[in-house]
């Protein structure tokens, strides 16, 4: 896959720190509950931490109770979807399309959303740019 911004691994290491790395360009997960945005209620954009890109607006941010921000659908064309059969499960894995960094898990579990959808992402994913 070619992206908008591609770095070299090492490049990506000496940009991101030893978390964010193992999340962004590994698809780790950070531990559910400790994440920066898990209950940030701030009005405004979420960017992907690696590229900049713009990904979610606040106004599609829900608390799910999952232990990590859930929103119901991505800014248009910013994310992009890779079948993920990790740790014995049948997941649909969310990445960054500027960068192919890992963001998180979507789910069609419903959760009462406009969509249906609850988007599970990792904070460390993300950087917040609030609205004046």
């Amino acid at each position: 896959m070619s992206y908008n911004v591609e770095k070299s691994e090492t490049e990506w290491q000496e940009q991101l720190s030893a978390e964010e790395y193992a999340v962004l360009r590994q698809a780790g997960t950070e531990r559910a509950f400790t994440g920066e945005y898990t209950d940030t209620e701030t009005t405004g954009v979420y960017r992907c931490r690696a590229c900049q890109a713009t990904l979610f607006e606040s106004d599609t941010k829900f608390h799910s109770g999952c232990g990590w921000p859930s929103f119901y659908q991505p800014i248009s064309d910013t994310v992009e979807y890779v079948e993920d059969n990790s740790h014995g499960m049948r997941r649909t894995e969310v990445r960054c399309a500027s960068c192919g960094s890992h963001l998180g898990h979507v789910f069609p579990d419903g959760h009462g959303t406009p969509t249906g959808d609850r988007y599970c992402i990792n904070s460390i994913s993300l950087t917040l740019e609030p609205k004046g």
